[in-house]
C-alpha cells in the first residue's frame, strides 16, 4: 500500500501554549485581585475600571474563555492531527483561529473594565464581540472538521466524538443565549426578559461549564492520559457509555441554578432528576480515566505530567458528585447564594482544568522543542505547591458558605432574625483572607511553571513541521464482518455531529418551549409597569457597575428571606420587562428584589459615595463617579425603541418626549436630596441609579413579613 509523506504544524500548537500560559497568568491575576477586594475595600482603588464588579467578570471570562479556551485549542491542534493521521486542514484558518480568538480576549478585557457588560454571567461580552465569537467559532469548526474529512484513519478516537460534541453544542448554545437587540455600537439588551431569560441564561451558562470546562477537557483526557501512562484507555465500552449519556443527559440540568426561585416548578424539578442522573456518566469518565492507570502507578510517583493529570481527574470526579449533590433541593436551599457555591465551582476550575491544562503543557513543551523537561524537580514543586493552594483556597470556602446559610437562617426565641446582612459578610472575613492565600499559593506554584517551559523552551528548537506518515485513507471504507453500530457512526464524522446535535438539543428544547409558548407559565400582574425612562437608565448603569456579581433580586419563600428583605416570596409576573434578569448568584450583598422604598434618596446618594458612612464595617467598594457623571441621555430614545421591539408596552412615539419625563423625575429626585442638605445635578447619574433602587419591588402590594413569615422549604 502507497505511504504518503506529511508534517504536523507544531507552530500553532506553540503559539496556543504560550496564549494559554500568558492569560492563565493574567486570569489567575485577576482573580487574586477580585479575591483581595472581598474584604480589602481600598483594593477597589476607587476608579471605576478596578472595582470588584469588573473585575470579577474580566476574571471569570480571562480564565474560561483566554486560559481553558487556548488550553483546548492547544490540545486540539496536537492530538487531532496525530489521531487523524493528517496536518490541520489549512494553515491560514489556524492563523485565523489563534489571532481571531486573541484579539476577542483583548476586546473582551478592554470593554468590560469599561463597563460594557450584559449582565448575563460568562455570557457578558456585548453584540459585536458575540458576532466575532461566532465567526471564529465557525473558523474553528471548518479547520477542525476538514481535518477529520482528509485523516488517514478511519475510525475516529473516542477523544474526537469529544471535540465535535463540544463544537457543536458551543455554537447552539451561544447563538441561542447571545439573541439581543443592539441600541447602540457596543450596547444591547437581552431578547428574552425575566423567568425566560433566567431559563435561557442558565441553560447556557450549567452547559457552558458542561461543553466548554468538561467535554473538551474529557477529550484531552482521552489522549494525552493514554499518551502520557504508555498504557491504551481501560474501557472503549465505557466510553460510548460516558460520552452519549453525558451529552444527552447534561443539557437538561441547567434549571437547578434557578431552585426555589419564581421559574416554574416543573422545569425546576427536570433540572433536578436530570442533575441526579449526571452522576452516572461523569463518573463513568472519571473511573475510565483513574483505571487506564491500573498497574502504572510506579509512573504516577516518578512523573510529575501523571500527578497533575491523576488530581485533576479526581478533582472532577468529585466536582461531579457534589454538583449533582448541590442540585437537591434540600441541599441547594443551604447552599444557593453561598460561597459554598463558589467553593464547588474552584474544585472543578483550579483541579480539573487547571492541573490538566499543566498536566498537557508539561507534556506537549518537550515533544514540540525536541528536549526534556528542564527540571522534573520544579514541576513537582508546582504540583504540591498548586494542591495545597487548591486545598487552602476550597475548604476555607465550604466553611464560609455552611456559616452564611446557618447565619441567614437563625432566629431567636423570640422569633427575630438574629443576625443583620452585614453580620454574616463580617463573620467569614477570616474564611475570605485564607481562600487569597490559596490563589497566590496556586498562582506561585503557575509562575514555577512559566520559569520551567521558558528554560525547557530556551534549551530546544521548535519543530514546526514534524514528519510524518501514513496510507492513505481508502475512499470506501468497507465493514469485515458483522460491525457494531458505534463502529459505523466512528467512521462517519458528519453522522457524529448530526446525531451529537440532536442528543443536547433535545432537552433544551424541551424546557424552553413550553416555558416560552405556554402563557400560564409566566402569569402576569396588571399591576407590574415598564421602567420610566430614568429608571430604565439607572438598571443600566447598575448593571455597568456589576451589582448584580454581589446582589440578588429574588427573595425565595423561606421563612428567613420572607423576614430579612420585608415582603413576599418573588414571582414570576415581576420580571416580564427585565430585560436582562437580575436574579444574581451569589449574595455577598443583601438581597434587593424589596429595597424599593425601604430608605430615604439621600441613604443611597451616601452609601453609594462610601458605604462606610450607612454601613459602618461594609465591604462594598465606593462609586464617586457617579455622583459627578453626567447621564447620557441622548441614549435614551434608542433604549425606549429597542424596549418597544422587544415587547414593553410604551406608547407608539415616547421615544421623543420620554426625556421630558426622565427630567421631572429627575428634578424630583434632587429636591428629595436637597431637603437633606445634598447638593447634586439634575443628570449626575446617581439620580437615576436612586431612581432604579427606589423602583424595584414597589410595583406589587406587599404582605406584612408576619402574615407571609411561613417556610415552604
Amino acid at each position: 500500500m502507497q505511504v504518503e509523506q506529511f508534517s504536523y504544524d507544531n507552530k500553532i500548537v506553540k503559539l496556543f501554549a504560550y496564549a494559554t500560559v500568558l492569560w492563565g497568568v493574567v486570569g489567575m491575576l485577576a482573580g487574586l485581585l477580585a479575591a483581595i477586594q472581598i474584604y480589602l475595600p481600598a483594593a477597589n482603588f476607587n476608579t471605576a475600571i478596578t472595582t470588584f464588579g469588573r473585575v470579577r467578570p474580566v476574571h471569570t471570562n480571562a480564565v474560561i474563555f483566554a486560559f481553558v479556551g487556548n488550553g483546548i485549542f492547544m490540545g486540539v491542534y496536537y492530538s487531532l492531527q496525530r489521531l487523524c493521521k493528517a496536518r490541520m486542514f489549512s494553515d491560514l484558518l489556524s492563523k485565523i483561529h489563534f489571532w481571531g480568538w486573541q484579539l476577542i480576549i483583548v476586546a473582551a478585557a478592554v470593554t468590560l473594565l469599561a463597563g460594557y457588560t450584559t449582565g448575563k454571567e460568562y455570557a457578558e461580552l456585548e453584540w459585536p464581540i458575540d458576532i466575532a465569537i461566532t465567526l471564529v467559532w465557525v473558523v474553528f469548526g471548518i479547520n477542525m472538521f476538514g481535518t477529520i474529512i482528509k485523516r488517514r484513519e478511519s475510525h475516529l478516537y473516542v477523544a474526537i466524538w469529544f471535540y465535535i460534541a463540544t463544537w457543536v453544542t458551543v455554537a447552539m448554545l451561544h447563538i441561542v443565549n447571545s439573541f439581543e437587540i443592539p441600541y447602540s455600537a457596543l450596547r444591547s439588551y437581552s431578547w428574552y426578559a425575566g423567568v425566560q431569560d433566567a431559563l435561557v441564561q442558565w441553560w447556557y451558562g450549567h452547559n457552558a461549564v458542561a461543553f466548554f470546562l468538561t467535554t473538551p477537557y474529557l477529550g484531552l483526557m482521552y489522549y494525552f492520559l493514554p499518551k502520557a501512562a504508555n498504557r491504551p484507555v481501560y474501557s472503549y465500552r465505557l466510553s460510548i457509555i460516558h460520552f452519549w449519556a453525558l451529552i444527552f443527559i447534561y443539557i437538561w440540568a441547567g434549571p437547578h441554578h434557578l431552585l426555589y426561585t419564581a421559574l416554574p416548578d416543573w422545569a425546576q424539578s427536570l433540572g433536578v432528576v436530570f442533575s441526579v442522573m449526571l452522576i452516572a456518566p461523569s463518573w463513568g469518565g472519571m473511573l475510565n480515566g483513574l483505571f487506564t492507570l491500573r498497574g502504572a502507578w510506579d509512573k504516577v510517583r516518578e512523573e510529575p505530567v501523571l500527578k497533575f493529570m491523576v488530581v485533576a481527574i479526581t478533582c472532577y470526579g468529585m466536582a461531579t458528585f457534589e454538583g449533582p449533590m448541590l442540585s437537591l433541593k434540600s441541599v441547594n436551599a443551604i447552599s444557593h447564594f453561598t460561597d459554598w457555591t463558589i467553593a464547588h465551582v474552584h474544585v472543578g476550575a483550579l483541579g480539573w482544568n487547571g492541573f490538566l491544562t499543566f498536566g498537557v503543557l508539561y507534556w506537549i513543551i518537550p515533544r514540540i522543542f525536541r528536549t526534556p523537561l528542564y527540571s522534573k524537580k520544579l514541576a513537582n514543586n508546582h504540583f504540591w505547591i498548586g494542591t495545597l493552594g487548591i486545598v487552602l483556597y476550597v475548604v476555607p470556602l465550604y466553611w464560609a458558605g455552611f456559616e452564611q446559610s446557618i447565619a441567614w437562617k437563625t432566629f431567636t426565641p423570640e422569633g427575630q432574625l438574629k443576625y443583620q446582612f452585614l453580620e454574616t459578610v463580617t463573620n467569614i472575613l477570616p474564611m475570605y483572607i485564607m481562600r487569597s492565600v490559596g490563589g497566590l499559593l496556586y498562582l506561585t506554584g503557575v509562575f514555577f511553571m512559566c520559569y520551567n517551559l521558558f528554560k525547557t523552551i530556551k534549551a530546544g528548537n521548535l519543530l514546526e513541521n514534524e514528519p510524518a506518515e501514513a496510507a492513505p485513507l481508502p475512499k470506501v471504507i468497507e465493514a469485515h464482518g458483522k460491525e457494531h453500530w458505534h463502529r459505523w457512526i466512528e467512521k462517519r464524522p458528519i453522522q457524529m455531529l448530526v446525531f451529537s446535535l440532536i442528543a443536547v438539543a433535545i432537552g433544551g428544547a424541551l424546557e424552553m418551549v413550553p416555558t416560552f409558548l405556554i402563557k400560564n407559565n409566566v402569569p402576569t400582574i396588571a399591576s407590574v409597569k415598564p421602567y420610566t425612562p430614568l429608571e430604565l437608565q439607572g438598571r443600566d448603569i447598575y448593571i455597568r457597575e456589576g451589582c448584580y456579581t454581589c446582589h440578588s433580586q429574588m427573595v425565595r419563600p423561606f421563612r428567613d428571606e420572607v423576614a430579612r428583605y420585608h415582603g413576599e416570596y418573588s414571582k414570576a409576573g415581576e420580571f416580564v420587562y427585565d430585560h436582562p434578569f437580575q436574579w444574581g448568584s451569589k449574595r455577598t450583598g443583601p438581597d434587593l428584589a424589596r429595597i424599593g422604598g425601604k430608605y430615604p434618596d439621600s441613604w443611597h446618594y451616601n452609601h453609594m459615595m462610601d458605604p462606610r458612612i450607612m454601613s459602618p464595617g461594609s465591604i462594598m467598594p465606593s462609586y464617586p463617579w457617579l455622583l459627578t457623571r453626567s447621564l447620557d441621555t441622548t441614549s435614551t430614545p434608542a433604549k425606549i425603541r429597542a424596549m418597544q421591539t422587544l415587547g414593553v408596552p410604551y406608547s407608539e412615539g415616547y421615544d421623543k418626549v420620554a426625556n421630558a419625563d426622565l427630567y421631572a423625575q429627575a428634578k424630583a429626585i434632587k429636591d428629595n436630596l436637597k431637603k437633606d442638605k445634598i447638593s447634586v445635578k439634575t443628570n449626575a447619574e446617581i439620580i437615576a441609579l436612586i431612581a432604579y433602587l427606589q423602583r424595584i419591588g414597589t410595583d406589587i402590594k406587599l404582605k406584612s413579613t408576619d402574615e407571609n413569615a411561613v417556610s415552604r422549604n
